[in-house]
Parts: structure tokens; sequence; C-alpha cells
């Protein structure tokens, strides 16, 4: 078991079991999923991005990557039916809690001037949004096999509508968020 998987079953679902603040046990806030999604406007112009994001995705993720194509064609983006036009990749269960704990204890603190995750980066949905600008913040990308530096978005999907339990949960998942923030 990762380090935060053991965590949330260990001691955050035995802490909000024992602070009678759910009457119902599935009502417990949980991380469901991890989604990386990365736009591949550029792809039409440079096929290469297109594997060159498939290596980084499958490296750091060890799930291979789902490509989005385009549903129809608009001629003033030079974009036809079918083209690639994106790549992501939904982490669950295991491989979820292991991107999770490499995230925040290896790559995280890889950030250069890092002060901190934003609090201000929820949907309003109990999702928690953020933008990664290189890929080499991962130690598992090979900075040779890359052209240039591309950045991807990290969605992490919890099982509550509220942003404030899931602000709580990711704060106890172990999140660095803003030291302003947990004032709140």
């Amino acid at each position: 078991m990762s380090t935060c998987e053991t965590l949330y079953k260990s001691s955050i679902i035995k802490e909000y079991k024992d602070g009678k603040e759910f009457k119902n046990v599935h009502l417990i806030p949980e991380l469901k999923k991890i989604v990386i999604h990365r736009r591949l406007g550029e792809s039409l112009q440079n096929k290469k991005c297109i594997e060159l994001t498939e290596y980084v995705f499958e490296s750091i993720t060890g799930v291979k990557p789902v490509f989005t194509k385009a549903k129809k064609s608009i001629s003033n983006f030079k974009l036809r039916e079918g083209d690639v036009i994106g790549c992501m990749t939904t982490l669950r269960g295991k491989k979820m809690y292991e991107f999770l704990t490499k995230f925040i204890h290896v790559v995280l603190p890889r950030f250069r001037d890092f002060s901190g995750l934003s609090s201000k980066k929820f949907d309003g949905r109990g999702n928690y949004n953020l933008g990664i600008q290189e890929d080499t913040v991962f130690p598992e990308v090979d900075y040779d096999k890359l052209d240039k530096m591309r950045g991807f978005d990290l969605t992490f999907v919890t099982n509550t509508d509220c942003d404030k339990e899931a602000y709580g949960l990711l704060l106890k998942l172990g999140f660095p968020f803003e030291k302003k923030a947990e004032a709140q």
C-alpha cells in the first residue's frame, strides 16, 4: 500500500467516523479519481508531440493514455474530424494512491520557489484543479527525450459536492496548501 492509501484507510476514515460529522459512512469524503489531461493543439503541425505525450503520460502514471479526437472539422483552425486534439489518463484505486504519494512527496518539493498550493483552485463541486508547467518535475521523465517543455492539467475528483469538505480531505491526505489558506 502507498503512503496516502494507508493514511486514508487507517486514520482519516477513522477520524471522520469518530467525529460524527457524517451519519452515513458512504458520505465520508473520498478521493475517487485523478485525471491527467493535456491539450494537443500543436499536434496538427508536429506529429511528434503525440508520441512524446504518450511517453510522458505512460512514464509518470504507468497507464497507457487515451487520445481525444476532433468530433467535427473547423476550417478556421485547420482542424479535420478525427484529428488528435488531446490526451488524458484517469487513475483510480491503487494506481491513483501511488501517483498521489509520488506527487505530494517527490514532485511538489521539486518545484522552484514552492510556497504551497492555492486553495482557490476548487471548482465549486468538490474537485481540485491544478496545472503543471513542466513535465520534467517528474523523475521518470527523461529530459533528453523531450523536444520542448509542455505542461498538463491535473484534476483531483472527490465524492463530495462541497469544496470545504474536499479541502479538508486533501489537507488530511498531505496536500501542502498555502499557509494563509489554512487560517480560513
